[in-house]
């Protein structure tokens, strides 16, 4: 019951993913093929917000809901990690027609082929985090 505020939310979320067509698979091949603002203005304004919200984060020292003080680590930059990885998850998009975020949402309003999708990706990080200590970071 102490979670109900979380399943609240993702409810909401899956609402708004519905709503602004970012589930679609028409508006994300559009995207791909630079045909509509729609999808670059949705992710154009979700890192305006979250970039707005880590500066509140910083400057008011914000914990978590369990009292645990927020902490940003500086990241070593290597343009090969971030050129691999943004390919390999640009190629997971562009194949399954769907980010991460609205897979559940896609599952929730009836495309229930997304669970195979959601069991890959959770095969994939899991299979990340068995070779992660081997793999240059």
């Amino acid at each position: 019951m102490k979670y109900i505020k979380f399943l609240t939310i993702g409810i909401l979320f899956g609402i708004i993913m519905t709503k602004s067509e970012a589930i679609s698979w028409f508006r994300i091949q559009e995207m791909f093929r630079f045909q509509s603002f729609h999808m670059y203005g949705i992710i154009g304004s979700a890192l305006a917000v979250g970039a707005t919200l880590v500066q509140v984060i910083k400057r008011t020292s914000l914990k978590t809901y369990k009292g645990e003080s927020i902490v940003f680590n500086d990241k070593n930059f290597s343009i090969a990690r971030y050129l691999f990885g943004g390919t390999l998850f640009g190629l997971g998009w562009a194949l399954s027609g769907a980010c991460p975020g609205p897979m559940y949402t896609l599952v929730g309003n009836g495309f229930s082929v997304f669970i195979v999708v959601i069991l890959s990706a959770i095969l994939g990080t899991y299979t990340y985090g068995i070779l992660r200590k081997y793999l240059p970071h």
